[in-house]
């Protein structure tokens, strides 16, 4: 299956929080960092997942912002630090490429963020993803 979804970071799940309806799922990244996607629990189900299942984080580009550095009192808990690698910017809309520990990823952010935040190639950035923007896939 081919996917529209340029942010597919492999992982391997560490921990299941099973809810009601949702689950929080811990993944540890390749490249070690971690992160946590919020899924139905139908989806843990359908997937097969358990401790030790690899599986691929999913993450439209749309749904990653980007910092300059760490934030703190902010309830989103991905942040993955990494490095601008380059931009490429159109009449309203930029796509910036961050390389993490392991892993590459795409940010579609509007070009006065990219020009407020004065990111070039090199820049460091902290990658924000909510929990429930993480879909999940079986590796």
């Amino acid at each position: 299956m081919s996917l529209s979804i340029r942010n597919q970071i492999p992982g391997t799940v560490t921990a299941i929080t099973p809810g009601e309806v949702m689950a929080t799922v811990k993944v540890r990244l390749d490249g070690g960092q971690d992160l946590t996607a919020a899924i139905t629990v139908e989806a843990v189900e359908d997937l097969g997942l358990a401790e030790g299942s690899a599986v691929r984080a999913l993450v439209k580009s749309t749904e990653v912002s980007l910092a300059t550095g760490p934030l703190e009192g902010l309830s989103i808990r991905n942040q993955l630090p990494g490095t601008v690698t380059g931009v490429v910017t159109g009449g309203a809309m930029a796509s910036v490429r961050i390389t993490v520990d392991g892993a590459e990823l795409t940010a579609a952010i509007t070009k006065d963020a990219l020009t407020d935040l004065g990111l070039t190639a090199g820049s460091p950035v902290v990658a924000l993803m909510k929990s429930t923007e993480v879909s999940l896939a079986t590796a």
